[in-house]
């Protein structure tokens, strides 16, 4: 998984009703763009995340 610091990570729940979250990615830990990352979640928490196969990642549009 690689990612760009702009870029969103889609953690999908894991159980039933257990919501997704959405994170920013605003540091990029690993080499080439791989994990880990410094991500922000939308209530502002911020915190080092490996992603695994429950997470996509959606790319920040560059205008």
């Amino acid at each position: 998984m690689q990612a760009n610091v702009g870029d969103t990570l889609l953690v999908h729940g894991r159980t039933v009703g257990q919501h997704d979250k959405v994170a920013e990615v605003v540091e990029v830990l690993g080499p080439q763009g791989s994990p880990p990352f410094r991500v922000r979640f939308e209530d502002g928490h911020e915190t080092l995340m490996s992603p695994g196969p429950d997470t996509v990642v959606r790319h920040h549009e560059k205008t």
